[in-house]
Protein backbone atom coordinates (compact mmCIF):
# COMPACT_ATOMS: atom_id res chain seq x y z
CA UNK A 1 0.00 0.00 0.00
CA UNK A 2 3.00 2.15 0.88
CA UNK A 3 4.76 1.17 -2.29
CA UNK A 4 1.00 2.55 -4.13
CA UNK A 5 0.57 5.49 -2.29
CA UNK A 6 4.29 6.45 -3.33
CA UNK A 7 4.20 5.95 -7.13
CA UNK A 8 0.82 7.62 -7.34
CA UNK A 9 2.67 10.73 -5.57
CA UNK A 10 5.22 10.54 -7.71
CA UNK A 11 2.89 10.11 -10.64
CA UNK A 12 0.64 13.20 -9.61
CA UNK A 13 3.78 15.18 -9.11
CA UNK A 14 5.26 14.64 -12.79
CA UNK A 15 1.97 15.62 -14.41
CA UNK A 16 1.99 18.78 -12.19
CA UNK A 17 4.72 19.58 -13.73
CA UNK A 18 4.40 18.37 -17.18
CA UNK A 19 1.16 19.68 -17.74
CA UNK A 20 1.75 23.01 -15.48
CA UNK A 21 4.68 23.85 -17.86
CA UNK A 22 2.43 24.08 -20.62
CA UNK A 23 0.96 26.82 -18.78
CA UNK A 24 3.79 28.64 -17.54
CA UNK A 25 6.64 28.28 -20.70
CA UNK A 26 4.85 30.12 -23.08
CA UNK A 27 5.04 33.30 -20.69
CA UNK A 28 8.54 32.87 -18.98
CA UNK A 29 10.20 30.61 -21.77
CA UNK A 30 8.80 30.57 -24.94
CA UNK A 31 9.97 27.72 -27.19
CA UNK A 32 11.56 28.24 -30.48
CA UNK A 33 9.67 29.25 -33.48
CA UNK A 34 8.42 26.70 -35.91
CA UNK A 35 10.32 24.00 -37.25
CA UNK A 36 11.92 25.26 -40.71
CA UNK A 37 12.03 21.68 -42.05
CA UNK A 38 9.50 18.50 -42.07
CA UNK A 39 10.46 15.15 -42.65
CA UNK A 40 7.53 12.98 -44.78
CA UNK A 41 7.90 9.71 -46.31
CA UNK A 42 12.08 9.83 -45.59
CA UNK A 43 12.30 13.16 -47.37
CA UNK A 44 12.74 16.22 -46.20
CA UNK A 45 10.51 19.11 -47.15
CA UNK A 46 10.77 23.07 -46.70
CA UNK A 47 8.40 24.75 -44.66
CA UNK A 48 6.83 28.55 -45.21
CA UNK A 49 7.42 30.66 -42.69
CA UNK A 50 4.70 33.01 -42.69
CA UNK A 51 6.01 34.92 -39.86
CA UNK A 52 9.83 35.57 -42.08
CA UNK A 53 7.46 38.07 -44.01
CA UNK A 54 6.24 41.04 -42.30
CA UNK A 55 5.14 42.80 -45.25
CA UNK A 56 4.13 39.25 -47.42
CA UNK A 57 0.77 38.76 -50.05
CA UNK A 58 -2.50 37.90 -48.56
CA UNK A 59 -6.03 37.48 -49.04
CA UNK A 60 -7.34 40.40 -47.94
CA UNK A 61 -4.69 42.17 -50.13
CA UNK A 62 -6.14 45.54 -51.44
CA UNK A 63 -3.92 45.06 -54.51
CA UNK A 64 -0.75 43.18 -55.44
CA UNK A 65 2.44 44.82 -54.28
CA UNK A 66 3.56 44.62 -57.89
CA UNK A 67 0.95 46.59 -59.29
CA UNK A 68 1.38 49.33 -56.57
CA UNK A 69 4.97 49.65 -56.83
CA UNK A 70 4.51 49.99 -60.94
CA UNK A 71 1.63 52.88 -59.95
CA UNK A 72 4.09 55.93 -59.04
CA UNK A 73 7.47 57.31 -60.08
CA UNK A 74 10.13 55.61 -58.06
CA UNK A 75 13.74 56.34 -57.21
CA UNK A 76 15.88 52.19 -57.40
CA UNK A 77 17.69 51.42 -54.15
CA UNK A 78 20.80 49.04 -54.53
CA UNK A 79 23.46 48.71 -51.65
CA UNK A 80 25.43 45.19 -50.69
CA UNK A 81 22.57 44.53 -48.06
CA UNK A 82 19.46 45.95 -49.40
CA UNK A 83 17.59 45.98 -52.60
CA UNK A 84 14.26 48.71 -53.44
CA UNK A 85 13.11 51.83 -54.22
CA UNK A 86 11.77 55.48 -52.91
CA UNK A 87 8.74 56.46 -53.99
CA UNK A 88 8.83 60.07 -55.39
CA UNK A 89 5.01 60.35 -54.53
CA UNK A 90 5.21 61.44 -51.18
CA UNK A 91 9.04 60.72 -50.76
CA UNK A 92 8.77 57.97 -48.89
CA UNK A 93 11.01 54.90 -48.34
CA UNK A 94 8.35 52.20 -48.76
CA UNK A 95 9.91 49.22 -50.77
CA UNK A 96 12.77 47.09 -49.06
CA UNK A 97 14.13 43.51 -49.09
CA UNK A 98 17.13 42.01 -47.20
CA UNK A 99 19.52 40.78 -49.23
CA UNK A 100 20.97 38.87 -46.84
CA UNK A 101 18.52 36.86 -45.24
CA UNK A 102 15.81 34.41 -46.84
CA UNK A 103 12.37 33.40 -45.73
CA UNK A 104 13.29 29.47 -45.54
CA UNK A 105 15.76 27.17 -45.90
CA UNK A 106 15.80 26.86 -49.30
CA UNK A 107 18.27 28.09 -51.82
CA UNK A 108 15.81 29.46 -53.76
CA UNK A 109 13.80 31.18 -51.30
CA UNK A 110 13.50 34.93 -51.91
CA UNK A 111 14.84 37.32 -49.70
CA UNK A 112 13.01 39.02 -46.25
CA UNK A 113 10.45 41.80 -47.25
CA UNK A 114 10.80 44.58 -44.83
CA UNK A 115 8.98 47.35 -46.15
CA UNK A 116 5.60 47.47 -48.50
CA UNK A 117 4.08 50.55 -50.13
CA UNK A 118 0.83 52.27 -48.79
CA UNK A 119 -2.28 50.42 -50.97
CA UNK A 120 -0.78 47.25 -50.91
CA UNK A 121 -1.03 44.42 -47.90
CA UNK A 122 0.77 45.14 -44.93
CA UNK A 123 1.98 48.30 -45.42
CA UNK A 124 4.93 49.32 -43.99
CA UNK A 125 7.28 52.67 -44.93
CA UNK A 126 9.11 55.53 -43.70
CA UNK A 127 8.25 59.26 -44.29
CA UNK A 128 10.22 62.80 -43.90
CA UNK A 129 8.72 66.18 -44.31
CA UNK A 130 7.62 69.40 -42.65
CA UNK A 131 5.10 71.14 -40.65
CA UNK A 132 4.33 74.74 -39.46
CA UNK A 133 3.09 77.95 -40.11
CA UNK A 134 3.23 79.92 -43.70
CA UNK A 135 4.44 76.83 -45.07
CA UNK A 136 2.71 74.99 -47.56
CA UNK A 137 4.93 71.96 -46.92
CA UNK A 138 4.55 69.27 -49.80
CA UNK A 139 1.70 65.98 -48.48
CA UNK A 140 1.71 62.34 -49.38
CA UNK A 141 0.74 62.85 -52.43
CA UNK A 142 3.27 64.92 -53.97
CA UNK A 143 5.00 64.05 -56.68
CA UNK A 144 9.10 65.15 -55.70
CA UNK A 145 11.80 65.64 -58.50
CA UNK A 146 15.09 63.60 -58.19
CA UNK A 147 18.12 64.49 -59.31
CA UNK A 148 19.47 60.54 -60.25
CA UNK A 149 17.74 57.11 -60.81
CA UNK A 150 19.34 54.78 -58.16
CA UNK A 151 20.48 55.52 -54.58
CA UNK A 152 23.69 53.40 -53.90
CA UNK A 153 26.30 53.84 -51.04
CA UNK A 154 27.95 55.88 -53.46
CA UNK A 155 25.81 58.02 -55.08
CA UNK A 156 22.79 59.66 -52.58
CA UNK A 157 19.97 61.51 -54.06
CA UNK A 158 18.59 65.02 -53.79
CA UNK A 159 14.84 65.21 -53.82
CA UNK A 160 12.98 68.13 -54.45
CA UNK A 161 10.01 70.16 -54.79
CA UNK A 162 9.06 74.11 -55.11
CA UNK A 163 5.09 75.37 -53.61
CA UNK A 164 3.70 78.35 -55.63
CA UNK A 165 4.81 80.58 -52.64
CA UNK A 166 8.49 79.93 -53.94
CA UNK A 167 9.22 77.96 -50.99
CA UNK A 168 11.42 75.46 -51.74
CA UNK A 169 12.15 71.68 -50.18
CA UNK A 170 15.03 69.22 -50.30
CA UNK A 171 15.44 66.05 -49.38
CA UNK A 172 19.19 64.38 -49.45
CA UNK A 173 18.72 60.87 -48.81
CA UNK A 174 22.22 59.45 -48.90
CA UNK A 175 22.54 54.89 -47.34
CA UNK A 176 25.42 53.46 -46.07
CA UNK A 177 26.66 49.97 -47.40
CA UNK A 178 24.71 48.40 -44.22
CA UNK A 179 21.12 49.44 -43.09
CA UNK A 180 21.37 53.19 -42.27
CA UNK A 181 20.16 56.01 -44.11
CA UNK A 182 20.44 59.57 -43.56
CA UNK A 183 18.30 62.08 -44.42
CA UNK A 184 18.94 65.36 -45.12
CA UNK A 185 16.13 67.96 -45.09
CA UNK A 186 16.14 71.45 -46.49
CA UNK A 187 13.70 74.19 -46.73
CA UNK A 188 14.47 77.43 -48.56
CA UNK A 189 12.32 80.23 -48.15
CA UNK A 190 12.35 82.36 -51.50
CA UNK A 191 8.98 83.53 -50.55
CA UNK A 192 8.33 86.81 -49.13
CA UNK A 193 7.50 86.23 -45.32
CA UNK A 194 9.61 84.54 -42.48
CA UNK A 195 8.04 80.61 -42.19
CA UNK A 196 8.29 78.80 -38.95
CA UNK A 197 8.53 74.93 -39.54
CA UNK A 198 9.38 72.08 -38.07
CA UNK A 199 10.97 68.56 -39.39
CA UNK A 200 9.53 65.19 -38.88
CA UNK A 201 10.13 61.50 -39.30
CA UNK A 202 7.58 58.92 -39.13
CA UNK A 203 7.04 54.94 -39.89
CA UNK A 204 3.94 53.51 -40.30
CA UNK A 205 2.90 49.86 -39.86
CA UNK A 206 -0.03 48.19 -40.64
CA UNK A 207 -0.76 45.61 -38.41
CA UNK A 208 1.39 44.03 -35.43
CA UNK A 209 4.32 41.94 -35.25
CA UNK A 210 4.00 38.19 -36.42
CA UNK A 211 6.52 37.76 -33.67
CA UNK A 212 4.16 37.31 -30.49
CA UNK A 213 6.52 39.63 -27.71
CA UNK A 214 6.30 37.58 -24.50
CA UNK A 215 8.35 38.23 -21.04
CA UNK A 216 11.52 37.12 -22.21
CA UNK A 217 10.98 38.36 -25.46
CA UNK A 218 9.83 42.11 -26.88
CA UNK A 219 8.61 42.64 -30.26
CA UNK A 220 6.79 46.12 -30.86
CA UNK A 221 7.17 50.01 -30.10
CA UNK A 222 10.14 50.17 -28.94
CA UNK A 223 12.40 53.10 -27.95
CA UNK A 224 15.01 54.67 -26.11
CA UNK A 225 14.59 58.29 -24.80
CA UNK A 226 16.76 60.23 -22.28
CA UNK A 227 19.48 57.44 -22.27
CA UNK A 228 16.99 54.62 -21.25
CA UNK A 229 15.66 51.63 -23.18
CA UNK A 230 11.56 51.77 -23.38
CA UNK A 231 10.27 48.10 -23.30
CA UNK A 232 7.28 48.60 -21.84
CA UNK A 233 5.87 49.78 -25.13
CA UNK A 234 2.98 47.43 -26.96
CA UNK A 235 0.47 47.26 -29.77
CA UNK A 236 -2.24 46.67 -27.15
CA UNK A 237 -1.29 49.94 -25.08
CA UNK A 238 -1.27 52.04 -28.93
CA UNK A 239 -5.07 51.13 -29.05
CA UNK A 240 -6.20 52.11 -25.70
CA UNK A 241 -4.33 55.45 -26.18
CA UNK A 242 -5.51 55.71 -29.63
CA UNK A 243 -4.84 59.03 -31.47
CA UNK A 244 -3.29 61.19 -28.60
CA UNK A 245 -1.12 58.38 -28.39
CA UNK A 246 2.09 57.57 -26.35
CA UNK A 247 4.39 60.85 -25.94
CA UNK A 248 7.86 61.11 -25.10
CA UNK A 249 9.72 64.95 -24.64
CA UNK A 250 13.63 63.45 -25.18
CA UNK A 251 17.43 64.75 -26.10
CA UNK A 252 18.07 62.26 -28.59
CA UNK A 253 17.53 58.82 -28.59
CA UNK A 254 15.42 56.92 -31.55
CA UNK A 255 12.27 54.99 -31.63
CA UNK A 256 10.92 52.24 -34.25
CA UNK A 257 9.29 48.63 -34.22
CA UNK A 258 11.26 45.89 -33.85
CA UNK A 259 10.41 42.37 -34.50
CA UNK A 260 12.24 39.43 -33.41
CA UNK A 261 15.32 40.25 -35.94
CA UNK A 262 14.32 43.45 -37.73
CA UNK A 263 14.21 46.75 -37.03
CA UNK A 264 12.88 50.11 -38.29
CA UNK A 265 13.96 53.12 -36.80
CA UNK A 266 14.06 56.72 -36.42
CA UNK A 267 16.93 58.45 -35.36
CA UNK A 268 17.27 62.09 -34.99
CA UNK A 269 20.55 64.04 -33.90
CA UNK A 270 21.60 62.94 -30.64
CA UNK A 271 22.00 66.49 -28.98
CA UNK A 272 18.42 67.78 -30.48
CA UNK A 273 15.30 68.47 -28.48
CA UNK A 274 12.62 66.07 -29.79
CA UNK A 275 9.28 65.54 -29.51
CA UNK A 276 8.42 61.34 -29.94
CA UNK A 277 5.66 59.06 -29.67
CA UNK A 278 3.75 56.10 -30.97
CA UNK A 279 0.17 56.36 -32.15
CA UNK A 280 -2.38 54.36 -33.74
CA UNK A 281 -4.24 55.95 -36.24
CA UNK A 282 -6.64 53.04 -37.52
CA UNK A 283 -7.07 49.81 -36.45
CA UNK A 284 -4.19 48.16 -36.58
CA UNK A 285 -2.31 51.02 -38.33
CA UNK A 286 0.96 52.43 -36.17
CA UNK A 287 2.93 55.11 -36.50
CA UNK A 288 6.22 55.99 -34.62
CA UNK A 289 6.86 60.02 -35.11
CA UNK A 290 9.45 62.80 -33.97
CA UNK A 291 9.38 66.02 -34.95
CA UNK A 292 11.90 68.31 -34.14
CA UNK A 293 12.24 71.86 -32.33
CA UNK A 294 10.14 74.64 -34.95
CA UNK A 295 12.73 76.35 -37.24
CA UNK A 296 12.47 80.63 -38.38
CA UNK A 297 13.26 81.05 -41.48
CA UNK A 298 13.41 84.69 -42.82
CA UNK A 299 12.71 85.41 -46.47
CA UNK A 300 15.68 84.28 -48.85
CA UNK A 301 17.43 82.25 -46.12
CA UNK A 302 17.49 78.97 -45.46
CA UNK A 303 17.41 76.11 -42.64
CA UNK A 304 18.16 72.15 -42.91
CA UNK A 305 18.22 69.29 -40.21
CA UNK A 306 19.73 66.07 -40.47
CA UNK A 307 18.67 62.54 -38.83
CA UNK A 308 18.92 58.72 -39.61
CA UNK A 309 16.60 56.12 -40.46
CA UNK A 310 17.67 52.48 -39.59
CA UNK A 311 16.19 49.64 -41.43
CA UNK A 312 17.63 45.83 -41.48
CA UNK A 313 18.95 43.39 -39.27
CA UNK A 314 19.55 43.50 -35.80
CA UNK A 315 23.10 41.92 -36.15
CA UNK A 316 24.83 42.30 -32.75
CA UNK A 317 28.22 43.62 -33.92
CA UNK A 318 26.76 46.13 -36.37
CA UNK A 319 24.35 47.18 -33.56
CA UNK A 320 27.04 47.82 -31.22
CA UNK A 321 28.91 49.69 -34.24
CA UNK A 322 26.42 52.09 -34.81
CA UNK A 323 25.87 52.57 -30.95
CA UNK A 324 30.00 53.14 -30.27
CA UNK A 325 31.17 54.59 -33.10
CA UNK A 326 28.57 56.48 -34.53
CA UNK A 327 26.74 57.42 -31.67
CA UNK A 328 23.11 55.94 -31.46
CA UNK A 329 22.64 55.75 -27.90
CA UNK A 330 21.79 52.42 -26.66
CA UNK A 331 21.16 51.03 -29.92
CA UNK A 332 22.04 47.64 -29.30
CA UNK A 333 19.50 47.88 -26.67
CA UNK A 334 17.45 47.52 -29.98
CA UNK A 335 17.91 43.07 -29.01
CA UNK A 336 16.29 42.46 -25.99
CA UNK A 337 18.85 40.79 -23.57
CA UNK A 338 16.69 41.34 -20.89
CA UNK A 339 18.24 40.77 -17.17
CA UNK A 340 21.49 38.28 -18.22
CA UNK A 341 22.82 40.71 -21.04
CA UNK A 342 25.68 40.83 -19.42
CA UNK A 343 26.46 36.60 -19.54
CA UNK A 344 24.50 36.83 -22.73
CA UNK A 345 27.35 39.03 -24.89
CA UNK A 346 30.14 37.45 -23.55
CA UNK A 347 28.75 34.07 -24.68
CA UNK A 348 27.32 35.19 -28.09
CA UNK A 349 31.27 36.81 -28.73
CA UNK A 350 32.60 33.20 -27.78
CA UNK A 351 29.65 31.24 -29.90
CA UNK A 352 30.75 33.96 -33.07
CA UNK A 353 34.28 33.63 -32.78
CA UNK A 354 34.27 30.02 -32.64
CA UNK A 355 31.91 29.78 -35.56
CA UNK A 356 34.36 31.71 -37.58
CA UNK A 357 37.08 29.36 -36.99
CA UNK A 358 35.14 26.05 -37.34
CA UNK A 359 32.11 27.32 -39.78
CA UNK A 360 29.51 25.49 -37.86
CA UNK A 361 27.57 26.90 -34.79
CA UNK A 362 26.95 23.57 -33.87
CA UNK A 363 30.36 22.26 -33.17
CA UNK A 364 30.57 25.59 -31.68
CA UNK A 365 28.18 24.85 -29.49
CA UNK A 366 29.59 21.60 -28.36
CA UNK A 367 33.28 23.44 -28.21
CA UNK A 368 31.38 26.42 -25.73
CA UNK A 369 29.81 23.27 -24.16
CA UNK A 370 33.49 22.06 -23.47
CA UNK A 371 34.56 25.08 -22.14
CA UNK A 372 31.64 25.79 -20.10
CA UNK A 373 32.22 22.63 -18.44
CA UNK A 374 36.31 23.49 -18.59
CA UNK A 375 35.18 25.96 -16.45
CA UNK A 376 33.22 24.65 -13.71
CA UNK A 377 35.56 21.56 -13.22
CA UNK A 378 36.82 22.35 -9.88
CA UNK A 379 33.19 23.12 -8.76
CA UNK A 380 32.23 19.94 -10.59
CA UNK A 381 35.01 17.79 -8.66
CA UNK A 382 33.97 19.18 -5.50
CA UNK A 383 30.22 18.07 -6.09
CA UNK A 384 31.78 14.71 -7.70
CA UNK A 385 33.51 13.68 -4.14
CA UNK A 386 30.37 15.00 -2.12
CA UNK A 387 28.14 12.51 -3.99
CA UNK A 388 30.91 9.84 -4.03
CA UNK A 389 30.88 10.16 -0.05
CA UNK A 390 27.08 9.97 -0.57
CA UNK A 391 27.00 6.82 -2.13
CA UNK A 392 29.61 4.97 0.77
CA UNK A 393 27.23 6.27 3.25
CA UNK A 394 23.70 5.37 1.55
CA UNK A 395 23.92 1.63 3.53
CA UNK A 396 24.25 3.38 6.69
CA UNK A 397 21.99 6.03 6.07
CA UNK A 398 19.77 3.01 5.16
CA UNK A 399 19.95 1.31 8.24
CA UNK A 400 19.03 4.63 10.30
CA UNK A 401 15.86 4.79 7.95
CA UNK A 402 14.76 1.43 8.75
CA UNK A 403 15.88 1.22 12.17
CA UNK A 404 13.87 5.08 12.88
CA UNK A 405 11.39 5.15 10.38
CA UNK A 406 8.90 5.64 13.34
CA UNK A 407 10.79 8.46 14.86
CA UNK A 408 10.96 11.21 12.26
CA UNK A 409 12.91 13.67 14.16
CA UNK A 410 15.33 11.61 15.74
CA UNK A 411 16.06 10.11 12.16
CA UNK A 412 16.62 13.52 10.87
CA UNK A 413 19.01 14.47 13.70
CA UNK A 414 21.19 11.00 12.80
CA UNK A 415 21.22 11.77 9.57
CA UNK A 416 22.77 15.33 9.63
CA UNK A 417 25.05 13.84 12.35
CA UNK A 418 26.30 11.08 10.21
CA UNK A 419 26.81 13.66 7.67
CA UNK A 420 29.21 15.57 9.84
CA UNK A 421 30.96 12.31 10.96
CA UNK A 422 31.52 11.36 7.17
CA UNK A 423 32.01 14.82 5.75
CA UNK A 424 30.11 15.13 3.04
CA UNK A 425 26.83 17.45 2.28
CA UNK A 426 24.07 15.97 0.48
CA UNK A 427 23.33 19.65 -1.24
CA UNK A 428 26.77 19.62 -2.79
CA UNK A 429 25.42 18.63 -6.17
CA UNK A 430 22.79 21.66 -6.51
CA UNK A 431 26.19 23.75 -7.01
CA UNK A 432 26.76 22.91 -10.46
CA UNK A 433 23.43 23.12 -11.61
CA UNK A 434 22.79 26.32 -9.72
CA UNK A 435 25.93 27.82 -11.65
CA UNK A 436 24.72 26.13 -14.67
CA UNK A 437 21.76 28.04 -14.66
CA UNK A 438 22.71 31.19 -15.65
CA UNK A 439 24.52 29.68 -18.58
CA UNK A 440 21.71 27.77 -19.65
CA UNK A 441 18.90 30.49 -19.78
CA UNK A 442 21.71 32.95 -21.42
CA UNK A 443 22.31 30.77 -24.37
CA UNK A 444 18.82 29.80 -24.52
CA UNK A 445 18.17 33.76 -25.51
CA UNK A 446 21.36 34.03 -27.70
CA UNK A 447 19.49 31.17 -30.05
CA UNK A 448 15.77 33.43 -29.83
CA UNK A 449 17.25 36.84 -30.12
CA UNK A 450 20.34 36.70 -32.23
CA UNK A 451 20.04 36.75 -35.85
CA UNK A 452 23.12 35.25 -36.58
CA UNK A 453 21.50 32.27 -35.58
CA UNK A 454 19.05 32.20 -37.68
CA UNK A 455 18.61 29.60 -40.47
CA UNK A 456 22.28 28.32 -39.20
CA UNK A 457 22.77 24.35 -39.93
CA UNK A 458 24.42 21.86 -38.23
CA UNK A 459 24.39 18.50 -39.26
CA UNK A 460 21.98 16.21 -41.23
CA UNK A 461 18.41 17.44 -41.00
CA UNK A 462 18.98 19.92 -38.68
CA UNK A 463 19.34 22.82 -40.85
CA UNK A 464 18.47 24.98 -37.96
CA UNK A 465 19.43 25.12 -34.93
CA UNK A 466 17.35 28.17 -33.66
CA UNK A 467 14.32 25.90 -34.74
CA UNK A 468 12.87 22.37 -33.23
CA UNK A 469 14.68 19.23 -34.15
CA UNK A 470 12.03 18.32 -37.17
CA UNK A 471 12.97 14.46 -36.90
CA UNK A 472 9.76 12.81 -34.15
CA UNK A 473 9.50 9.79 -32.65
CA UNK A 474 6.26 9.22 -33.40
CA UNK A 475 6.04 9.34 -36.95
CA UNK A 476 8.68 6.84 -37.60
CA UNK A 477 11.03 9.96 -38.42
CA UNK A 478 8.44 11.18 -41.09
CA UNK A 479 7.90 7.20 -42.94
CA UNK A 480 4.18 7.52 -41.56
CA UNK A 481 2.03 10.58 -42.87
CA UNK A 482 1.63 12.82 -39.93
CA UNK A 483 2.84 15.00 -38.17
CA UNK A 484 2.62 15.03 -34.32
CA UNK A 485 1.54 18.07 -32.26
CA UNK A 486 3.88 20.34 -30.92
CA UNK A 487 3.24 18.64 -27.25
CA UNK A 488 4.38 14.73 -28.72
CA UNK A 489 7.01 15.88 -31.17
CA UNK A 490 9.58 14.09 -29.78
CA UNK A 491 12.94 14.53 -31.99
CA UNK A 492 16.19 12.79 -31.77
CA UNK A 493 17.80 14.89 -29.80
CA UNK A 494 15.22 15.48 -26.96
CA UNK A 495 15.50 11.74 -26.52
CA UNK A 496 19.31 12.03 -26.28
CA UNK A 497 18.55 14.36 -23.40
CA UNK A 498 16.18 12.45 -21.98
CA UNK A 499 18.53 9.18 -22.24
CA UNK A 500 21.33 11.08 -20.88
CA UNK A 501 19.35 12.17 -18.10
CA UNK A 502 18.44 9.02 -17.34
CA UNK A 503 22.26 7.65 -16.98
CA UNK A 504 22.86 10.95 -14.73
CA UNK A 505 20.28 9.93 -12.28
CA UNK A 506 21.47 6.61 -12.27
CA UNK A 507 25.22 7.63 -11.41
CA UNK A 508 23.78 9.79 -8.52
CA UNK A 509 23.18 8.35 -5.26
CA UNK A 510 19.32 7.80 -4.69
CA UNK A 511 17.46 9.47 -2.36
CA UNK A 512 15.96 7.84 0.60
CA UNK A 513 12.43 8.85 -0.25
CA UNK A 514 10.54 6.26 -2.39
CA UNK A 515 8.17 9.09 -3.56
CA UNK A 516 11.29 10.49 -4.12
CA UNK A 517 12.80 8.25 -6.42
CA UNK A 518 9.82 8.24 -8.14
CA UNK A 519 9.71 10.99 -9.24
CA UNK A 520 13.49 11.21 -10.27
CA UNK A 521 13.24 8.15 -12.15
CA UNK A 522 9.86 9.92 -14.03
CA UNK A 523 11.90 13.29 -14.49
CA UNK A 524 14.09 12.79 -17.18
CA UNK A 525 10.95 11.69 -19.56
CA UNK A 526 9.03 14.63 -18.31
CA UNK A 527 12.21 16.79 -19.23
CA UNK A 528 11.81 14.95 -22.64
CA UNK A 529 8.79 16.59 -23.50
CA UNK A 530 9.52 19.90 -21.88
CA UNK A 531 12.38 20.58 -23.92
CA UNK A 532 11.44 18.86 -27.23
CA UNK A 533 9.99 22.44 -28.65
CA UNK A 534 12.94 24.12 -27.88
CA UNK A 535 15.92 24.90 -30.02
CA UNK A 536 17.60 22.19 -31.28
CA UNK A 537 21.22 23.98 -30.24
CA UNK A 538 20.05 24.37 -26.88
CA UNK A 539 19.60 20.76 -26.73
CA UNK A 540 22.84 19.74 -27.95
CA UNK A 541 24.41 22.12 -25.59
CA UNK A 542 22.63 20.14 -22.58
CA UNK A 543 22.98 16.76 -24.49
CA UNK A 544 26.76 17.47 -24.88
CA UNK A 545 26.67 18.92 -21.01
CA UNK A 546 25.14 15.62 -19.87
CA UNK A 547 27.36 13.22 -21.73
CA UNK A 548 30.49 15.26 -20.27
CA UNK A 549 29.05 15.09 -16.82
CA UNK A 550 28.30 11.32 -17.06
CA UNK A 551 31.80 10.84 -18.26
CA UNK A 552 33.32 12.91 -15.43
CA UNK A 553 31.36 11.32 -12.78
CA UNK A 554 32.41 7.39 -14.30
CA UNK A 555 36.45 8.67 -14.01
CA UNK A 556 35.70 9.87 -10.56
CA UNK A 557 33.69 7.18 -9.01
CA UNK A 558 36.71 4.87 -9.99
CA UNK A 559 38.76 7.51 -8.25
CA UNK A 560 36.59 7.59 -4.92
CA UNK A 561 35.19 3.53 -5.14
CA UNK A 562 32.16 2.77 -2.97
CA UNK A 563 33.57 1.22 0.07
CA UNK A 564 31.66 -2.54 1.61
CA UNK A 565 28.75 -2.09 3.84
CA UNK A 566 30.16 -2.80 7.15
CA UNK A 567 28.92 -6.02 8.31
CA UNK A 568 27.56 -4.65 11.09
CA UNK A 569 24.95 -2.38 9.28
CA UNK A 570 23.99 -5.29 6.82
CA UNK A 571 23.31 -7.69 10.05
CA UNK A 572 21.06 -4.43 11.06
CA UNK A 573 19.22 -4.42 7.74
CA UNK A 574 18.67 -8.43 7.74
CA UNK A 575 17.06 -8.23 11.10
CA UNK A 576 14.69 -5.45 10.37
CA UNK A 577 13.60 -7.22 7.39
Amino acid sequence: MENQRNMILAIVLSALVLFGWQFLGDRFFPPAKPPVTKIEGGQEKVLPQPGADPAADAPKAIRARATVLRETPRVAIDTPKLAGSINLKGARIDDLVLKAYRETVAKNAPPIRLLSPLGSPEAYYAGFGWTGDGVDAPGPNTVWTANGGKLTPETPVTLSWTNTRGQRFETVIAVDRDYMFTITQKLVNGGAGAVAARPYGLISKDGVSKDPSSWTLHTGPIGVFNDAANYDLSFKKLDEAGQPGIRFASTGGWLGFGDKYWLTALVPDSKASVDAGFLSTAPQVYQAVESGRALVIAPGKAASVSQRFFAGAKEVALLDRYENEQGVPLFSRAIDWGWFRVLEKPIFWVLDQVFKLVGNFGVAIIILTFLVRGLMFPIAQKQFRSMAGMRRVQPKMKELQERLKDDKPRLQQELLKLYQEEKVNPLAGCLPILVQIPVFYALYKVLMVTIEMRHQPFVLWIRDLSAPDPLHILNLFGLLDFTPPAFLGIGVLALLLGVSMWLQFKLNPQPMDDAQKQVFALMPWIMMFIMAPFAAGLLIYWVTSNFLTIAQQAWLYRQHPVEPVPAAATTIVAKKK
